[in-house]
């Protein structure tokens, strides 16, 4: 199964990720995709790992999540923004080719079998208009990514305001 959990910043997008992975697996995987950027990104990853008890298995990852066994297990992968920012800072902002290779690795990670993978992702273009061109483009490539995790998505999950609203599935 795969899961999809969207919604606007600080929406408990994560809260309900993590309370689902555990009631689909007493050892589920977390798998990190940030990348520590500076300090105050350090502090935001310190509290999500104290969020989690000894019932997790972590890992970091930055792009390459199909290197990662996820057969026979559930997975939450936290969160598509931030392992889109990967692929667009490495492409040197090339939004084609960010979104062809986070789709390869989707696809990849989608074909393992007997699987739970709960992937966390933002809906960023809901908000304010970005103000640079660059903005605008990242915003294009995870709303087009958006997209293609939804449709290939068993259950879909806006979250609102801490309230989960079942969207598919």
């Amino acid at each position: 199964m795969i899961y999809l959990i969207t919604g606007g910043e600080r929406s408990g997008k994560s809260g309900y990720a993590q309370k689902l992975a555990l009631e689909l697996s007493n050892s589920p995987l977390y798998v990190a995709t940030a990348r520590k950027w500076d300090d105050d990104f350090q502090n935001r990853i310190d509290r999500h790992q104290k969020e989690r008890d000894e019932h997790w298995t972590n890992i970091e990852k930055e792009k390459y999540l199909s290197e990662i066994d996820f057969s026979g297990k559930t997975a939450l992968i936290d969160c598509v923004t931030l392992w889109l920012t990967n692929f667009f800072i490495d492409t040197k902002n090339d939004v084609e080719l960010s979104l062809e290779e986070a789709k390869k690795e989707f696809l990849a990670i989608a074909k393992h079998k007997n699987a739970n993978i709960i992937i966390v992702t933002n809906e960023i273009g809901m908000g304010v208009h970005a103000e640079t061109h660059i903005g605008r483009k990242f915003v294009e490539l995870q709303g087009w990514m958006n997209q293609f995790l939804a449709t290939n998505a068993d259950q879909v999950v806006l979250m609102v305001s801490g309230i989960p609203v079942k969207i598919k599935g």
